[in-house]
């Protein structure tokens, strides 16, 4: 993308708050975003399929990734390992196109450190009932899990204030559009640009500093 120095765009939420489904509409409504498959030792669900939805891996496979310095963040979330891979952070980049993940608290945290440049986003939900019945709506739940993942967003709202947004997922369209509008805000930030806006800055000031003579010495 011409003009702007590419970054990650990191969306966190607890379970049942939307990221998934939020990254999914934004990859298929915006061309300047890719995705990096992340990696777990969960089984996949219904539908998943390996090295699209998630690289699968046992326990060993990933420790030893681990151990070899491979992943941006890692976290133990449910009893399961997640992470995410340098060298898929970078495949996107490089081919010019942001990064857009979801990913939990802690991954996070890591990541923004490896990443500095990183856009942190917080989806809300619009309260404690939706997040329930959205969890509960998955059918997937049993008791003890559902007491596990409730207990786990309390810990993840804790960590809000580590993030540069937040956004309320009453709406789902209306959250993908505000998500869409910071990633936007963001790429025009002075600070990412690599297009020489401050070199043109400085033209048009000198520009108009003459031109404030030639007016000058009309009068």
């Amino acid at each position: 993308m011409t003009g702007v120095n590419c970054f990650p765009v990191i969306l966190s939420s607890p379970s049942g708050g939307g990221k998934t489904t939020i990254a999914r509409a934004l990859l298929a409504q915006r061309r300047d975003l890719g995705y990096s498959v992340s990696c777990t030792t969960r089984e996949p669900r219904k539908g998943e399929v390996d090295g699209v939805d998630y690289f699968f891996l046992t326990a060993d496979e990933f420790d030893f990734a681990a151990r070899r310095g491979d992943f941006a963040e890692w976290a133990f979330v449910h009893g399961q390992r997640y992470g995410t891979l340098k060298r898929e952070v970078e495949r996107v980049l490089s081919s010019g196109k942001h990064v857009i993940m979801d990913i939990d608290v802690q991954g996070a945290r890591q990541f923004a450190e490896v990443f500095e440049r990183s856009a942190l986003i917080f989806l809300l939900p619009p309260s404690a009932d939706v997040l329930v019945e959205r969890l509960r709506g998955r059918r997937s739940e049993a008791r003890e899990a559902l007491i596990r993942r409730l207990e786990t967003a309390i810990e993840e709202f804790k960590a809000v204030s580590m993030y540069h947004y937040i956004v309320v997922n009453d709406r789902l369209e209306i959250a993908v559009a505000r998500v869409s509008s910071i990633i936007d805000a963001e790429a025009s930030r002075r600070e990412r640009r690599t297009d020489g806006a401050d070199a043109k800055v400085g033209a048009l000031i000198e520009q108009l500093q003459l031109e404030i003579r030639k007016q000058q010495e009309i009068g």
